[in-house]
């Protein structure tokens, strides 16, 4: 608890104390005796049961105040002042037995519910703050031989690091020299540390924990991981869901309509049907207490917090309560391959020349050829050549999406891509490559319009994608497709290794869209897909609900994406939705449960079958208990 909740706490506790102390007196001794008549005895009662009711709710009353001068009269404030007030107000009835002791209590048990409230939202927002604890607050960069501590965000591109065992590490960068270990449970929700050295990448927000890095920063601070993980996080909150925003547009009608009624039942008996005041007023104020929509307007967004909070720990950001409820429905898991089922890692496997041509000579030019791009494909290709590559002698590089790059290299010109490249070229595969199939990725090389042959470049399947694909398939998932631009037999390949409902291979970036949409089309529930790269952008953001591999993921992707996966695991996906799914539920059983017993207990009001204390549970206990379990939602096994 912080201090402002100790205040209130205590505060409480005292009128807590002080009513116990009055009520008991009040039942046990002889006051009547003591003051010599009724009146004096009831007057005592009043003036008694008001200490503890103004020190319990004297700010509610103030809040209820500055609310109604402002032009916004209908609140839950509003609704308790009403019903306490008119509780004691009571008095001044004298047919009518005195209601001190329920007005005070209403007060003090409406204030324990908007403590547990304030609580529970406390250890919700902890949660999320175990995440905001990642923004790092410094970097050391040497200056004059020293060691200066200068604000992250002062930090230029380029610029060399110093990172301390046990310090976090500040910016995103390429390790330099040094060896360590680096814990990342904050940003991916995993307790096993992450080896690193010289050559490896490593992002912000992880805690250096054994060795001395030197680091060179490859991005500013605004675009490093740590700063986009923040940003997701505080913006979390205000994409209200579906659910959130019918609550909010339900409290804004609801508890006008419910007080016009109350006013209604405490005038119209009385003046048309010669009931008596008192009995008719009791009823509309116990019908006030019972109608404060305290346990929706509480839980709903306290359950979609909690969620959001709970999946933050495990490494999973959702980027806000319509994006949970979304997840909630998916029926259909989409897959792009590279860098989400795959490691993304590629290496070549082997080289195959046709008749003639020199096996280095072959990866030679391919690798010169690809000597511009940094697509994972060309990556592999120019570290299998040992050689140095001369950019020199490469010009006019032209990389066509979807199929290759076409260069000039030696003023010969080289093409090194797909079938579809060759075929565009109007080059004439070998007769070996038709009747030979391979285990990965070919890149075909040809030179002036001649085949020369092709290099395989394979990738493995990340660790955990068989049990991401069971475990979605135990979750409900119905389908769980892959859609990648790899020839039809790698992708046949993977796709039975891993047991998906349906593959489809040889795509462009824009036939992954088409291909989407027509499923989008086909489907009666929701779809999700999962991509890691710049191409995959537009279908993320066309899918119902779009998954970013988070941690090696491209920035284009992550902005798209509804949720982001902070390890890179496909196996988080049927967490998020278990997640999902979860607090979907909690939400729904609090608004069955908490209308369900103030519509039943408002009836009984209406017919003079439910007294204050009754009116009490239907607001105070109802709210607790939906407060209790919306907290369930922060907890993730």
């Amino acid at each position: 608890m912080n201090k402002k909740q100790k205040k209130w706490r205590n505060r409480i506790i005292v009128a807590l104390v002080l009513f116990a102390a009055i009520y008991a007196g009040v039942e046990f001794l002889p006051l009547e005796e003591w003051l010599g008549e009724h009146t004096n005895a009831v007057i005592a009662e009043f003036i008694l049961f008001l200490v503890p009711y103004l020190i319990a709710g004297y700010d509610v009353l103030l809040r209820a105040a500055k609310n109604i001068a402002r032009g916004q009269v209908f609140d839950e404030n509003f609704l308790m002042c009403i019903a306490t007030i008119g509780a004691f107000a009571l008095v001044f009835f004298p047919e009518s037995d005195p209601h001190m002791a329920e007005g005070a209590a209403v007060m003090l048990f409406y204030q324990v519910g908007e403590l547990f409230q304030s609580y529970a939202v406390g250890q919700s927002r902890a949660s999320i703050a175990a995440m905001m604890d990642i923004a790092p607050d410094f970097a050391n960069v040497e200056r004059n031989g020293e060691l200066v501590q200068v604000d992250p965000a002062d930090v230029r591109v380029g610029t060399t690091i110093t990172i301390k065992p046990g310090e976090r590490v500040p910016l995103d960068g390429v390790v330099l020299s040094g060896t360590s270990q680096l814990d990342t449970a904050a940003l991916t929700g995993e307790s096993l540390p992450r080896e690193v050295e010289a050559g490896s990448e490593i992002i912000s927000g992880c805690v250096n924990m054994t060795g001395l890095l030197q680091v060179r920063v490859t991005k500013p601070y605004g675009e490093s991981t740590v700063s986009r993980i923040l940003e997701l996080v505080e913006n979390a909150s205000e994409k209200k869901s579906r659910s959130e925003n019918f609550i909010t547009r339900f409290a804004h009608y609801y508890t006008p309509v419910v007080t016009i009624i109350a006013a209604l039942l405490a005038v119209i008996p009385p003046l048309f049907f010669g009931g008596l005041w008192a009995d008719w007023v009791q009823r509309g104020l116990i019908f006030l207490v019972i109608s404060c929509p305290c346990a929706l307007v509480i839980s709903v967004p306290l359950s979609f917090f909690g969620g959001i909070g709970g999946a933050s720990r495990k490494g999973i950001l959702i980027k806000g309560g319509n994006y949970l409820e979304q997840l909630a429905k998916v029926d259909t898991v989409v897959f792009d391959k590279t860098g989400t089922l795959t490691n993304g890692s590629f290496s070549v496997a082997s080289i195959r020349p046709t008749q003639g041509v020199d096996q280095q000579k072959l990866l030679e030019l391919a690798a010169h050829a690809e000597s511009y791009s940094d697509h994972p494909l060309a990556l592999s290709v120019k570290s299998a050549f040992k050689g140095t590559i001369d950019t020199s002698r490469v010009h006019d590089v032209h990389e066509i999406s979807g199929h290759g790059v076409k260069a000039t290299v030696d003023s010969a010109e080289v093409l090194v891509g797909n079938d579809k490249l060759m075929q565009q070229a109007q080059v004439v595969l070998s007769e070996t490559f038709e009747t030979e199939h391979q285990a990965g990725t070919i890149l075909h090389v040809a030179q002036n319009g001649t085949y020369l042959g092709y290099v395989v470049v394979a990738d493995e399947l990340k660790s955990d994608a068989r049990e991401a694909i069971e475990d979605l398939h135990a979750t409900g998932i119905s389908r769980c497709v892959m859609l990648t631009g790899d020839r039809e037999e790698v992708a046949a390949a993977v796709a039975d290794d891993l047991q998906l409902d349906e593959y489809h291979a040889q795509l462009l970036p824009q036939d992954k869209v088409t291909l989407v949409e027509e499923l989008l089309e086909k489907e009666e529930g929701k779809l999700s897909f999962v991509g890691d790269g710049i191409n995959d952008a537009p279908v993320l953001m066309r899918s119902d609900v779009g998954i970013a591999m988070g941690a090696m993921g491209s920035d284009a992707a992550i902005e798209a994406a509804d949720v982001v996966l902070m390890d890179d695991k496909p196996s988080k996906i049927a967490l998020a939705i278990r997640i999902a799914r979860k607090t979907m539920r909690i939400v729904w059983q609090n608004i069955v449960f908490a209308l369900g017993v103030k519509f039943a207990i408002l009836g009984l009001a209406a017919f003079g079958l439910a007294n204050m204390w009754l009116a009490v549970f239907a607001d105070v206990g109802v709210a607790v208990l939906a407060i209790l379990n919306a907290m369930r939602a922060m907890k993730v096994k």
